[in-house]
């Protein structure tokens, strides 16, 4: 709930306040527009100068009082999100009443979501746990935890449940399989921080034979809420927070409104709540549809990969940003084009980044090996996954195929249901 009564207040607060969205709304008439009449964030002009807290052009006041957490690439580099003590727990209070949905009096929880360094993931999960109406136990263990500790802890304290990040899990699973154990006393895992793909249960289900698989939510540490998870929602499914956000996909193309079911389109959050660093009509990096007729309370919407244009791309669990790829790729391989396509087969992801040189040259190949070397350096435990670097020329990357538009990311992993076998 906001805590403004109007919604010409609470414009009226953002314009006032943050240099960025007095830009962004100089062209309102000082009362009576619309919300539709607001702009759509470009997040690249947003995350403008954000190292700065201290003059960073969004924030409405000064950063006192408040949760810095980091929503991306190293800390030197910014991209730091800031909450009100009192915003953060606002978000804990709905998250955790959503969470209390796919829990149960009694339940044993081990958090393995990872701590440290300003990541949100761990202290979320917590905070969240603290806020759920139902009576649970929670094992803070966090993601570093020693497998096998972790499944005799399971074991001797009866634990039920298990949350964490998807690659995670899987990882955990592997290693209790590889044991030619079972831990039939687990009933629920909750993912979060990246989609499960149906190709990946057996494995899951294996080591965990009684247990039933869901998202733990959608909530990210830059645009704060954005989808419940409930039991009725399939894999890559939530519900909107209607009490604090205002959830919509967007043509990509025709910057359209998109209400009609199963239309895949951006999709694009508002946080009533967020006043310090405020989100209006700011594109999560997810392309979605919806599952529900508009006007359905709590309308439930389906992933459908990640927006060609996301300032993010999360692989396993890694965070891969599209402007470090460029630098990296004008710098080690002397080319300003490049394409990253992600394909999910036979239960892992699979990266492939096709780049066009600047003079063709038989040093391609070579290159191409130093460029696939400083991704790895820049992002640690990519070499865990398929990673395939090679030249191509400027016509062989893929374009939008209404606009004709050069796509930096192209997702095909398969999101929802459809996702079976080894589909990607």
């Amino acid at each position: 709930m906001s805590i403004f009564s109007s919604y010409e207040q609470w414009v009226e607060h953002i314009r006032t306040y943050s240099t960025f969205y007095k830009k962004q709304f100089g062209h309102l008439p000082s009362q009576g527009s619309d919300f539709d009449q607001l702009p759509i964030v470009d997040v690249n002009e947003y995350w403008k100068g954000s190292h700065d807290l201290g003059s960073w052009h969004v924030l409405t006041a000064e950063v006192k009082d408040a949760l810095v957490l980091k929503t991306g690439g190293t800390t030197s580099q910014g991209k730091l999100s800031v909450y009100t003590h009192a915003e953060w727990q606002s978000m804990l209070d709905c998250f955790g009443r959503s969470l209390s949905e796919q829990l149960c009096a009694g339940d044993r929880i081990a958090n393995l979501f990872f701590s440290g360094d300003l990541y949100a993931s761990f202290v979320f999960i917590h905070g969240a746990l603290c806020c759920v109406d139902v009576a649970i136990t929670e094992f803070p263990f966090t993601g570093s935890v020693d497998f096998d500790v972790l499944a005799d802890a399971s074991t001797q304290h009866n634990i039920n449940v298990l949350v964490g990040v998807p690659a995670h899990l899987l990882a955990f699973a592997s290693h209790v399989n590889g044991h030619g154990r079972a831990l039939t006393q687990i009933t629920t895992v909750l993912f979060g921080g990246e989609n499960l793909f149906e190709s990946q249960l057996p494995t899951l289900k294996r080591a965990f034979p009684n247990a039933r698989f869901a998202s733990i939510g959608y909530a990210s540490v830059d645009a704060g809420l954005v989808g419940a998870s409930t039991p009725d929602c399939g894999l890559g499914e939530h519900r909107v927070f209607d009490e604090q956000t205002r959830v919509e996909i967007i043509d990509e193309l025709s910057g359209q409104v998109i209400e009609a079911c199963g239309q895949a389109g951006n999709l694009v959050v508002t946080n009533f709540t967020r006043t310090l660093m405020p989100i209006v009509r700011y594109p999560v990096g997810d392309r979605a549809s919806w599952c529900e007729p508009a006007g359905t309370p709590r309308r439930k919407f389906a992933l459908q990969g990640r927006s060609s244009e996301s300032r993010r791309v999360r692989v396993g669990v890694l965070s891969l940003f599209p402007e470090e790829i460029a630098e990296i790729t004008r710098r080690v391989g002397g080319g300003l084009q490049w394409q990253l396509i992600i394909e999910h087969t036979q239960g892992d992801d699979r990266l492939l980044l096709n780049w066009v040189p600047d003079v063709q040259a038989n040093a391609g190949q070579t290159r191409s090996h130093a460029l696939k070397a400083a991704l790895i350096e820049q992002y640690p435990g990519l070499e865990q996954l398929h990673v395939e670097v090679q030249t191509c020329n400027a016509q062989e990357l893929e374009r939008h195929p209404r606009s004709g538009k050069h796509l930096a990311i192209i997702d095909r992993r398969v999101y929802g249901p459809k996702a079976t076998g080894g589909a990607g």
